[in-house]
């Protein structure tokens, strides 16, 4: 019997140990509401997130983290409940982790993770002047949640050839880059426009008005400098060679 007993101890203990945490467990609610852990908000828009201790533990003292990190918290905003704010939501707060737990124990609490959602910012237009047989680099921002699912380039009104006008276009989930390394007036002047495909909202746009201007002759400045250094050696040193003719004659 005693065996028994001892077998069974350390299993009373934990289940002691469960109760008591479920007693004074700690759960967050929140505006907009949480599900499944995630609050769902938009760039811009305020969350609120509310802590709170339940059971006879009520008058415990809250501690906050943002990505593991601790909040500081108001006097009064600690005890049994606990609420902070985020306002207005940045592009930085998507995928933050808010956790509230007790400070007499860690282990008792509970964590909610933003999901800040924000379409890519595509909007007016610019003007690019290029000379010719320049670098031509067109930029499209596309950072956006949830991901854009297309972007396109058209010139003029037609979809950008880039094998026959001679472009590179590239993507790396934030930046649409369209490059063209010999400008052709004929080819590359007009009308751009960048377009994304955002899941939610959009079409979003941008437009490149592109003009190609003659090429400049660019003079060689440095070389134009040094010979001019090397002809005014030059004749300072012939007047010093020659400086007691010179002081004869003035004689």
């Amino acid at each position: 019997m005693s065996k028994m007993k001892l077998m069974f101890r350390p299993l009373l203990l934990h289940l002691l140990l469960y109760c008591a945490i479920q007693a004074s467990g700690v759960r967050i609610e929140s505006d907009p509401v949480v599900s499944e852990g995630v609050v769902q908000t938009e760039l811009g828009k305020t969350v609120s997130l509310d802590c709170r201790v339940n059971g006879s533990e009520a008058d415990e003292e809250l501690v906050w983290l943002r990505n593991g990190a601790g909040i500081s918290l108001k006097e009064g905003n600690t005890k049994g409940r606990s609420r902070v704010c985020v306002t207005p939501t940045l592009h930085e707060d998507n995928g933050a982790t808010f956790t509230c737990h007790l400070r007499a124990n860690a282990t008792v609490g509970t964590s909610v993770t933003l999901n800040v959602k924000y379409p890519p910012q595509l909007q007016g237009s610019e003007e690019v002047a290029v000379e010719e047989e320049a670098v031509l680099v067109l930029l499209c921002d596309i950072w956006a949640n949830p991901q854009v699912s297309s972007v396109s380039w058209t010139l003029n009104g037609s979809k950008v050839d880039i094998i026959a006008d001679g472009f590179t276009l590239t993507n790396d989930g934030f930046t649409s880059q369209l490059t063209t390394n010999n400008v052709e007036r004929s080819l590359h002047e007009g009308n751009y426009e960048c377009s994304a495909v955002y899941p939610i909202s959009g079409p979003y746009k941008k437009l490149f008005h592109v003009t190609v201007t003659e090429k400049t002759l660019k003079f060689p400045l440095m070389p134009i400098i040094a010979g001019v250094v090397v002809v005014c050696l030059t004749a300072l040193l012939a007047i010093v060679s020659r400086w007691n003719r010179i002081i004869k004659c003035c004689k």
